[in-house]
């Protein structure tokens, strides 16, 4: 995963380019989409019982073991979705948010299409989810 949001483009080039501090977020939250987000924002979140953003950490950034010529962080836990969730939602994208509701969008990722519901869970092992610059 690693798509920026225009929000986090816009302070990771205002730090590096014009010394703007980036104030780092308390938490990260882990969301789950029915309509996929943009850099912009937007998309659709999953609703209904059951259903809340995840708390998610992070490793220190390391070579990416997908790619190795880039540095990302991966999660270093695993992440697991409610299994009482109802109605039953298609899942398609994912994307972290600087809080456990509202706030801003990180980074997004479109995902295959996973149905999440009544006895369903959508797990993300550790390890599984990376955020890397390219």
């Amino acid at each position: 995963m690693s798509t920026f949001s225009t929000y986090l483009e816009a302070a990771v080039l205002n730090h590096v380019f014009r010394n703007t501090a980036i104030t780092s977020p308390a938490s990260v939250h882990l969301a789950l989409f029915t309509a996929a987000p943009t850099d912009a924002g937007g998309g659709t979140e999953v609703t209904g019982s059951g259903y809340a953003r995840a708390a998610v950490t992070f490793g220190a950034p390391a070579a990416d073991p997908a790619d190795g010529t880039r540095q990302a962080v991966l999660n270093s836990a695993e992440i697991v979705f409610a299994t009482t969730h109802d109605p039953v939602q298609s899942v398609v994208a994912v994307g972290y948010y600087d809080a456990a509701t509202a706030g801003n969008l990180l980074t997004w990722s479109a995902i295959t299409a996973a149905d999440l519901g009544v006895g369903a869970e959508i797990k993300f092992p550790a390890s599984s989810l990376n955020v890397f610059l390219s």
